[in-house]
């Protein structure tokens, strides 16, 4: 099978789970995802199958969106709340103080990542050096909020929806608005809602793509891989040059029927419908391949 599929992560697995299950779901090895989320956390996790395993790296860069619930007045080592209490104090600022504190973060904002993660440093897993009681100095990283919807207030709790860019850690989100708060804080619950175009209310569970393998009906959730590229221009080959398509040759624009009609990238098609890739235009004005779905598993 080729595509992606929109499984809904839930609580208890990590993303490395769901891959593990899916392939004897499947019955493939070539499975991928596209963005990890912390066990604990729930939501949209797409899963790339078969040549679609190509735009993992694509799809893990687009946007986000997160329902998270903040904590405030407790920290822990993990800065989520299966964590160790580290410190607790009173919550004493106002509504509207939290509120302007929470929205302060919107933008971009230098944030360090937890040590509860799995990026390396010097070829070692954060979570690893964590766990073996090692803290190391971690480089900030540049991440952009571009929107935070709050929602209920209830102090110590606060429900806010957060819209992110890659990379974006929530839980330190809700350490640095404790901190800058004076009173610490830490992320109680965590939904992804969106990841690029995939949105929770098309996302199935395990459970649910168990069922649907096994009445044969699993490939009908699968989204191929061109819909990820529906905002370019379609372009199909004309018969006569298929055979340097094939091959991932360049193609020039009289090559092509329903041309791209000045676009600067395409998506290219067989004359029976085939997806054959996502095409630039070059400086002597063909187009030559940038991302390609060919062989044997397309």
């Amino acid at each position: 099978m080729n595509g992606i599929l929109n499984v809904y992560k839930e609580p208890g697995f990590t993303s490395h789970d769901v891959v593990a299950k899916l392939r004897g779901i499947c019955k493939q090895k070539k499975i991928g995802h596209t963005g990890t989320l912390d066990p604990d956390a729930s939501g949209v996790l797409p899963v790339c199958l078969g040549n679609a395993t190509k735009v993992c790296d694509l799809l893990t860069d687009k946007d986000k969106e997160y329902e998270a619930v903040l904590l405030l007045g407790r920290t822990t080592d993990t800065q989520d709340a299966s964590g160790k209490t580290l410190e607790e104090k009173p919550v004493l600022a106002s509504e509207e103080q939290v509120r302007q504190a929470i929205l302060s973060f919107v933008g971009d904002y230098d944030q360090i990542p937890p040590m509860y993660s799995a990026l390396k440093v010097n070829g070692k897993k954060l979570c690893d050096l964590a766990r073996a009681g090692r803290e190391v100095e971690r480089s900030s990283r540049r991440v952009k909020i571009h929107s935070i919807r709050i929602g209920e207030i209830e102090l110590p709790r606060v429900r806010m929806t957060v819209s992110c860019s890659r990379g974006t850690y929530i839980r330190t989100l809700c350490h640095d608005i404790g901190g800058r708060l004076g009173c610490g804080g830490t992320m109680e619950s965590l939904v992804r809602t969106r990841s690029g175009q995939f949105s929770l209310e098309g996302a199935k569970k395990l459970s649910e793509l168990q069922s649907l393998a096994e009445e044969g009906l699993l490939e009908q959730e699968l989204i191929p891989v061109d819909a990820l590229f529906s905002d370019l221009p379609k372009a199909v080959v004309r018969p006569e040059w298929t055979r340097l398509a094939d091959n991932g040759n360049p193609l020039k624009e009289d090559w092509l029927q329903e041309t791209a009609q000045g676009g600067e990238r395409i998506r290219v098609y067989g004359p029976e419908g085939r997806f054959y890739g996502v095409y630039a235009r070059k400086g002597d004005g063909a187009f030559g391949p940038v991302k390609l779905f060919l062989g044997k598993d397309s």
